[in-house]
């Protein structure tokens, strides 16, 4: 069932996935600011109980850029959801290859008041790439996350007329963690792009071609 978002029916929406769990899936390498705002974007416009960030360990189709195990990437995770009030991060992926519709369909046994899949609209374009995507489709509401250069008519078609999508209004997100590590790389300020304990866990390990134990910042 294919939603478009408008103002007059947000309230509505709203109702329709109020208190389900949001479960946000990536690699988060690393994970960013941008990350956080749209998963508190998601609970203030749809009521959701909690969001779930859920780092994947061995991506099907790609490698992990540098190298980052998915260990690394959940501790950093971790870390920039502590202490704030409706995240919290699983490890449901970190065991091998994981892919989305499986994952799915394990916390949909798991959460009993439904879940909503929050994904960049982006990676959602590519759905008929990933594994069953019919079945994907299917298995929940979605929330999308604005792109640049992406419109909601985008999802107007195949596959998207069976899928239940919700639209985020908020601004596009322009960080991306690509940015960030040729920022830590060149030894360029991540100010304001990385949550303050994510930025020391990377500093003190030397991830991303950062001299280990340099300066935080």
């Amino acid at each position: 069932m294919y939603r478009r978002a408008n103002w007059s029916e947000l309230g509505a929406w709203k109702l329709s996935l109020n208190g389900r769990v949001g479960v946000f899936g990536g690699t988060f390498n690393p994970i960013h600011v941008g990350h956080l705002q749209v998963a508190e974007e998601a609970i203030g416009q749809f009521g959701l109980a909690q969001v779930l960030f859920v780092p994947t360990g061995t991506p099907p189709h790609k490698s992990v850029a540098d190298g980052v195990s998915g260990e690394l990437r959940y501790e950093m995770v971790r870390r920039a959801v502590e202490g704030r009030p409706g995240f919290a991060v699983s490890r449901v992926e970190l065991n091998g290859p994981a892919y989305t519709v499986d994952t799915l369909a394990i916390m949909n046994e798991e959460y009993a008041q439904g879940i909503a899949y929050i994904v960049g609209a982006d990676i959602f374009l590519k759905v008929e790439q990933w594994k069953d995507s019919d079945r994907l489709i299917n298995s929940c509401p979605f929330i999308i996350a604005p792109r640049e250069g992406i419109s909601e008519e985008d999802f107007s078609g195949t596959p998207f007329a069976q899928a239940e999508l919700y639209f985020l209004r908020m601004r596009e997100i322009k960080v991306s963690s690509r940015e960030i590590r040729e920022r830590y790389c060149k030894g360029e300020s991540v100010q304001g792009y990385v949550p303050p304990p994510v930025d020391e866990f990377i500093r003190k390990r030397g991830l991303y071609g950062v001299v280990q134990g340099g300066r935080v910042g």
